[in-house]
């Protein structure tokens, strides 16, 4: 995407984040002691946010106005999902007690993300990538109400619930890759690494909460009463979203063909050995993973013999394991990427061999740290 990298500049960005950085280079800490000689580095160059470290470089990106109200309606956002995805799936399993079933719906979110991905690629490159963000997270608040007034009448059934799984992962297809576009604008290709593992730990943040919220009040207020709290949830993401101004970009690639474009990108990782090697892996790596998210109300029920707040505390304390390794990662900066990689499929692996050979519900909560930190690698 030739425009990503545009308004990165720090006068691009309101507020006063990209004045600081330069009133900073100019204050007497910027001169050699008394020798009066200028220091190596001055104003904001990509060594000197190099040399940042420890906490303050792990946050970095948040200096950003722009992009921390987009973070903060993506964690809002994905609050709601999290929250969704442990009810939909319990609620699924206490309705038709089919594994089969627990996995179709599971998996209707995921057929059209694949699917469809290609071409939210393709379309984040064409229009207004905060406005396609903000009709997801408008169809998505939207969708979810319907789901809790549906549980309130006694009307829902598997295939309402298959219906809006693959709607939201439509949505998502294109969501994702104009959130992703939409960050280089924000905060520049100095910081994208550390703004990516940002929005990597804001994903595993929601994990730490949102599950076992939404498996706690499950019998508390009901899953329509959970299905509110997503809508309310999803209506903050939105007025947040709302809140980012976009610095321009350049429209060229609107007159395009996005067919062409589309063929353009599958020759490009077809010729590209490393760029095909990773998607492999990456898919490889989903496939075989998170299968284990879709029929673990299985386990939890038939296995374990637990109810709905034990399967949200399951998926909390993966969420436990992923924000580790996203931070660590965030912290290290540029450091062996495709050992990560590798890496994080391994402990998944393991992770999930682990599980299947100890039906002790104890034993699983330990082992699902492992499957967070493998979690981690492969989303950042």
């Amino acid at each position: 995407m030739a425009d990503t990298t545009s308004g990165a500049t720090d006068s691009d960005l309101p507020g006063e984040e990209g004045r600081g950085d330069i009133r900073a280079s100019s204050s007497p800490e910027s001169t050699n002691g008394a020798s009066g000689r200028p220091a190596i580095e001055s104003g904001p160059t990509t060594s000197s946010r190099a040399s940042a470290t420890g906490w303050r470089r792990t946050f970095s990106s948040l200096k950003y106005r722009e992009f921390r109200f987009l973070w903060l309606g993506m964690l809002l956002l994905m609050t709601a999902m999290q929250m969704q995805m442990v009810v939909r799936s319990y609620l699924t399993y206490e309705i038709t007690s089919s594994p089969f079933l627990l996995g179709l719906v599971n998996a209707g979110f995921a057929i059209p993300m694949l699917l469809l991905a290609l071409f939210g690629g393709a379309i984040a490159d064409r229009m207004e990538r905060k406005l396609i963000i903000q009709i997801g997270q408008l169809v998505a608040v939207v969708l979810s109400l319907i789901i809790g007034i549906s549980i309130a009448t006694d009307t829902v059934t598997w295939m309402h619930l298959l219906g809006v799984s693959m709607a939201q992962g439509a949505l998502f297809s294109f969501l994702v890759p104009a959130r992703q576009a939409l960050i280089p604008q924000l905060v520049g290709k100095d910081n994208l690494t550390n703004a990516m593992s940002l929005d990597a730990a804001a994903m595993s943040a929601t994990m730490l909460v949102a599950p076992a919220i939404g498996g706690g009040l499950y019998n508390v207020i009901g899953p329509d009463g959970v299905y509110y709290l997503i809508t309310g949830c999803g209506v903050l993401a939105i007025l947040f979203t709302s809140a980012v101004k976009t610095p321009s970009r350049d429209k060229s690639r609107a007159r395009t063909a996005m067919l062409g474009d589309i063929k353009s990108g599958l020759m490009y990782v077809v010729r590209t050995r490393m760029v095909l090697v990773l998607i492999i892996l990456g898919l490889l790596t989903t496939l075989l993973a998170q299968p284990f998210r879709f029929i673990m109300p299985v386990f939890v029920v038939d296995v374990y013999g637990k109810g709905p707040e034990s399967m949200g505390l399951l998926v909390t304390i993966t969420g436990v394991g992923a924000l580790i390794g996203s931070l660590w990662i965030a912290s290290i900066g540029k450091w062996h990427r495709g050992l990560l990689l590798l890496g994080s499929g391994l402990v998944s692996g393991v992770a999930l061999l682990l599980v299947a050979s100890i039906p002790v519900y104890f034993a699983a909560a330990g082992i699902m740290i492992l499957l967070g930190l493998g979690d981690a690698g492969r989303q950042t």
